[in-house]
Parts: C-alpha cells; structure tokens; sequence
C-alpha cells in the first residue's frame, strides 16, 4: 500500500509524512547500491535501513531496477546543479568537481554500477546526457571567441576534464591526509590548466 498510516494517542489513523518516508529509502537506497550493486542491493536491506515497510519501495519506484534509475538521477542531478560548469575556467571546474566528488564518494561508485551492470549505452540519465552536449557546446563557443584553444575537439576536452577530476576517487581518497589531498586538486587543476594553455 502506498499510503502510510499509524494510530494517534486517541487510536485514530494518522497519515506520516510520505515525502519524508520517501527521502529515507532514497538514502538507504544509495547506500545499498553503492555498497553492493544492482544485483546485490536487497530490498529488505534497504526498507529496514529506512525503517519503512518494504512493500512502499515498490509502491513509491517500482521495481529495484527502477529504484535504481531513481537514486541516480537524483544524485546526478544534485551534481549539476551543486558544481556549475564553466567553459572559460575549466581549470576551477576541475577544482570543483574534484570537491564535490569527495565529499559525496557514493557519486562515482553508482556510476561504475550503471557502468558495469546497465552499461552507459542503454540508458544514461537524461539530464546527464543534456547537460554533457550542453557543456561540450559551451566549450566549443568558448574557442570560437579564443577564450580555450582548439587543440582539442569540445566532447574530448570536456571529458579530459572529467576523467581528471575523478582520476583520485576510486582509491579512497578520504583515507589520505589532507595535505596529501590537497596536493592531488592542485595536481588535478594543473593538468586541466595545462590542457587549456595555448
């Protein structure tokens, strides 16, 4: 059932607050999938961790495949929205993204997930597909006013960006001390200037 009830103290049913039931499975549900995967995400696992009754999951998203659909779109699109592209800077985009993606390390771990189990090709988040010809578009402008040169093509230098950005992540970056961090985004940031110098 979709609609979530207990009793008040007079023993009447009292509807809880579905949005926010909703918000706990998507939690949990991040969590699970980044830990185990499609395949190995468990319903039940993910319904007790959000103290919520297992048959909502389905009610709320369907099935598990659709729960996960669900918890990437939302991540990926707090990603675009939390760290704005820049054409003219990629350089401090990099230093961004890289920020962004360590402190929110379920990011990339549900990516290689899709990777490896749904496969990029069959179906990427449409945001996500929006926004990478979208910024492949602006870097493109950017060189036709001379603001980044044309060593690369737009869709090259943009994932050139994007794969040094994240290029630390998968090693457990948050188990490194912070000066060592540090020193990787400045790494990272560099690289990206040098890609951009004429």
């Amino acid at each position: 059932m979709s609609n979530e009830k207990s009793r008040q103290p007079d023993g009447k049913p009292r509807q809880r607050d579905a949005e926010a039931t909703k918000a706990r499975l998507l939690q949990a549900a991040t969590d699970e999938f980044a830990t185990h995967g499609i395949a190995g995400a468990r319903i039940d696992r993910i319904a007790a961790a959000a103290k919520a009754n297992k048959a909502l999951v389905y009610a709320y998203f369907g099935n598990k495949e659709a729960l996960f659909e669900t918890v990437l779109d939302t991540h990926v699109g707090r990603l675009l929205a939390e760290v704005p592209f820049t054409a003219d800077d990629l350089p401090g985009y990099a230093g961004r993204l890289f920020d962004y993606l360590l402190a929110h390390p379920h990011q990339l771990r549900l990516a290689t997930w899709h990777r490896l189990e749904v496969g990029a090709g069959k179906r990427n988040p449409a945001e996500l597909n929006d926004s990478l010809e979208h910024n492949a578009g602006l870097i493109g402008a950017a060189q036709d006013r001379g603001s980044v040169p044309t060593t690369f093509n737009p869709a090259d230098l943009l994932v050139f960006t994007l794969a040094l950005s994240s290029a630390w992540m998968p090693g457990s970056p948050t188990a490194m001390p912070r000066a060592v961090l540090d020193g990787h985004r400045t790494a990272v940031i560099e690289a990206v200037r040098r890609l951009v110098t004429k």
